[in-house]
């Protein structure tokens, strides 16, 4: 893969994180979690956080001995070998990040369509959406240096504006709104966990810029634990703030655009634009971030021969694969809501975060990662993935069997594509000392 000189320093790699993490995370779904948890929202967010502290701990190592572009794909080979298994599951973890996107898109264009004049068309809200996916696209174009310097501007920004809103609304809270009688049943809490950790879940990208790094072997692990100790923090104050300010009804009612209404009570209606701006920010900044990430996974796939080997070819500063997904990004994102986008997507991860931390069990010796702790791991993902699936079944069959149906997707894709190939590629990666 061509290399851009190096450029995705601790702080970049920190500021990516971040800027997936917070963009995909309390703006575009914050609303979604108080619908289940009402004002036990931020005790979602901290569990939520645990179990993403979890995974990271498993992926930064993976990512310290196997520093790679394809990430999550480098090591799902490196645990399974390159065959239809870890194709299949490869290609559920593309599908899930391109879901992913999609749901940072349209928040964008939710927020963006709040921010016009009452009763203007709702169709804005998709162009936004495609709009601001085309934008970054352009950027990404010209190549990981260009990302990195545009996501540590970008992260200082929302995170001046989002530490200045916490500060503020911390005065401005009644803590009878978060007191113990308005939580809902425990259960709740256990079911949104899936969402809560979607909203971590963009930590991983960092795995992706490994390539870009002076230093991997001790870039990626801390990174990734920096940057999720910092949302962590900033996802549980926000959440109190925002259910300390406003009655559960009120945030669920605008659960699109939560976070900007939750800023009328402290700020009144300069708040709403404010918050709705950094929103924006913020929302730009993970697809951007994730924009990156995903070309490097389907680059990856397409080396090995599990995605077409148009995805890998060279296109400007980047790669085709970039454009071919931005297709399917742009797609999800006008023809399915945001709560469909939500569930499916932090399952269908969170079902590759446990394949991948399985395999990583059997690699604990190359990785030195404590074995308990990626077990634990492991279990708490697919305790997760479990209760996320009983949730749904109840609320919204169609979306088990779209995850079902994702699954059956990507073994065919795979069987397909190997046998065109007819060949099995090998492993390039070089393993670090760590």
């Amino acid at each position: 893969m061509h290399k851009s000189g190096k450029s995705v320093s601790f702080r970049s790699a920190v500021a990516m994180g971040i800027g997936s993490m917070v963009g995909a995370g309390i703006f575009a779904l914050l609303g979604e979690v108080g619908e289940i948890t009402s004002s036990a929202a931020y005790i979602a967010f901290f569990f939520g956080g645990i179990i993403a502290f979890l995974s990271g701990y498993s992926l930064g190592k993976l990512g310290a001995c196997f520093p790679s572009a394809g990430g999550i794909v480098e090591y799902l080979g490196q645990a399974y070998g390159i065959g239809i298994f870890s194709g299949a599951m490869s290609i559920m973890m593309y599908i899930a990040a391109v879901v992913s996107i999609a749901l940072v898109a349209k928040a964008f264009g939710a927020y963006a369509y709040s921010l016009m004049p009452q009763a203007s068309p709702l169709v804005w809200k998709p162009v936004f959406s495609v709009g601001i996916v085309l934008v970054f696209v352009t950027i990404n174009l010209g190549g990981a240096r260009n990302m990195a310097k545009i996501e540590n501007l970008v992260v200082l920004l929302k995170l001046l504006v989002l530490f200045g809103f916490v500060i503020a609304g911390l005065f401005f809270v009644q803590m009878d709104r978060l007191a113990p009688v308005t939580y809902p049943p425990t259960s709740n809490i256990l079911y949104s966990l899936a969402i809560t950790f979607f909203a971590y879940e963009g930590f991983r990208v960092i795995t992706n810029a490994a390539e870009d790094m002076p230093n991997p072997g001790r870039t990626v692990p801390l990174a990734m634990m920096t940057s999720i100790g910092i949302v962590m923090l900033l996802y549980v104050v926000i959440a109190i703030v925002v259910f300390g300010n406003l009655p559960a009804a009120d945030v669920i009612a605008a659960k699109d655009f939560a976070l900007a209404e939750a800023a009328r009570p402290v700020f009144g209606t300069t708040g709403f634009t404010v918050v709705a701006v950094a929103a924006l920010v913020a929302t730009a900044s993970s697809i951007n971030a994730n924009l990156y990430a995903v070309t490097n996974v389907t680059y990856q796939l397409a080396k090995n021969g599990q995605l077409p080997h148009a995805y890998g070819k060279p296109f400007k500063g980047s790669r085709e694969g970039l454009i071919i997904s931005s297709i399917f990004i742009m797609l999800i994102a006008v023809f399915m809501d945001l709560g469909q986008i939500a569930v499916l997507g932090a399952i269908s991860i969170l079902i590759v975060h446990f394949i991948t931390h399985v395999g990583h069990i059997r690699l604990t010796r190359k990785t030195r990662a404590s074995r308990p702790l990626v077990i634990t791991a492991a279990l708490v993902n697919l305790g997760v993935i479990l209760l996320a699936l009983r949730h749904e079944s109840e609320r919204s069959p169609n979306i088990v069997t779209l995850i079902i149906g994702f699954l059956l997707v990507s073994f065919l894709i795979e069987t397909l594509l190997r046998s065109i190939h007819g060949k099995q590629i090998k492993l390039r990666v070089k393993v670090t000392n760590i």
